[in-house]
């Protein structure tokens, strides 16, 4: 049986708990950004060893993608506010736990640096198992939602915002000290548990097979395969962008190495943008002809920025790609909650999200053993492959949904709707 891909708007009960849910999720995204920056500059304060900071990001990093083998699992079983309050509280407490042992150690030596390399890999770990946790909460207030792709949206944003900020911050804080960073980063996932909506079907676990039943589901899913494999070449592509930036900045176009964060803040704002414009398309064109877009506007420019003559002209395409690649994770969310059944989410949520990470290493890889004058050769190679994979993906989403597109978006219930349409749970 083919999935259909179709968003038409049903009368949903309205949901009274959005604003407590952005703030659930900006507290756990800012505590997570900002733990993942400031720990491999806390390695090397600490240790002043560059080869431990990049021990330190690997150990950091490796839980994370391990972790999806098992957290789908966990909320499809005890529920995702469950999942979520109780991966915050341990979050909370390992952090308070490792600035008490750090206190009594010394500031140097081999203990301090094997404290701070194991509070990196579960500080890692926690953040990947309240990430799949709270996208799950996500997903459910998006099917309550009158116009689901304005609650991707917002989402969207908040973890962009929370990924620009998170460095700042975590910056900030290290120049106070290690332990203000460390109270800081425990109070926001203690907010985060603490405010952390309950009640509701998203409360009600069930039982999973955990990553077979998933993958069972996305192969059940013509629709849902399309999705993925499209966003997995996608990320392949713009892996390749970022991991060859640097090189392509420094080496090529002879700029310094402020040069390159230069290019990702404007590309960080630009997707910003991207999110807040992408909302109010989809409530104009809906959904499939806006990712359509977006996803032609992100090969034009990947291949840009492989052609691109000087370093102006490259810093404007990859604001351009990160743009689009923000457009494109509205349309992902949309799409991905909405085809992917209630039953089963968190697994399916995770086989998703490693399918499309696996890209990312291998994105590495390639750069790694590639010299660097062939590096746009790679990354017009793959914008290519990028533009024929999106293009076939959008081709096989469109087969899987009704002849015509769907309905405009209803617009906001008014004041004797919203009296007509009560909630019946948080979201």
């Amino acid at each position: 049986m083919n999935t259909v891909v179709t968003l038409k708007t049903r009368a949903r009960p309205a949901s009274a708990g959005l604003t407590g849910m952005y703030l659930v999720r900006a507290t756990d995204a800012l505590a997570g950004a900002t733990a993942a920056y400031a720990i491999p500059l806390l390695v090397l304060i600490t240790t002043g060893s560059t080869a431990l900071t990049g021990v330190a990001f690997v150990l950091e990093w490796t839980p994370r993608l391990s972790a999806f083998a098992f957290a789908g699992a966990l909320v499809d079983r005890f529920s995702a506010g469950r999942v979520f309050r109780v991966a915050n509280l341990v979050r909370a407490a390992t952090v308070a736990f490792t600035s008490a042992v750090l206190l009594v150690l010394p500031p140097t030596g081999t203990a301090v640096t094997g404290v701070v390399l194991a509070f990196g890999a579960a500080s890692g770990l926690l953040a990947e198992v309240s990430y799949v946790a709270v996208e799950t909460l996500g997903a459910e207030a998006g099917r309550r939602a009158l116009q689901p792709h304005r609650v991707q949206a917002a989402q969207t944003g908040i973890d962009q915002g929370a990924a620009l900020v998170g460095p700042l911050l975590g910056g900030l804080l290290l120049l106070v000290g290690s332990r203000v960073l460390m109270a800081v980063v425990a109070v926001l996932a203690l907010a985060a548990a603490v405010c952390a909506p309950g009640g509701g079907s998203t409360e009600r676990g069930g039982t999973s097979a955990g990553l077979r039943s998933g993958w069972r589901t996305v192969r059940r899913s013509p629709a849902l395969a399309w999705l993925v494999a499209g966003f997995a070449v996608s990320n392949l592509a713009t892996g390749v962008l970022q991991a060859a930036a640097p090189i392509t900045v420094i080496r090529r176009f002879r700029c310094s190495t402020a040069s390159v964060g230069a290019v990702w803040s404007t590309a960080a704002v630009a997707s910003l943008l991207a999110v807040w414009v992408t909302r109010r398309a989809i409530d104009r064109w809906q959904v499939w002809p806006v990712g359509a877009v977006a996803a032609a506007v992100a090969t034009g420019a990947c291949t840009a920025t492989a052609l691109a003559p000087g370093f102006a002209f490259y810093t404007a395409a990859v604001a351009l790609v990160m743009a689009s690649e923000g457009a494109m994770t509205v349309v992902l969310r949309t799409l991905r909650a909405h085809l992917i059944p209630r039953d089963g989410f968190g697994s399916t949520l995770a086989v998703t999200i490693i399918v499309m990470l696996v890209p990312l290493p291998t994105a590495g890889a390639l750069v790694a053993v590639v010299p660097a004058t062939g590096l746009p050769h790679l990354l017009l190679a793959c914008a290519v492959l990028q533009g024929l994979m999106l293009t076939a993906s959008f081709a096989g989403l469109r087969r899987h949904r009704p002849v015509g597109d769907p309905p405009p978006a209803a617009p906001a219930p008014t004041t004797a709707d919203q009296r007509t349409l009560q909630p019946t749970s948080r979201a």
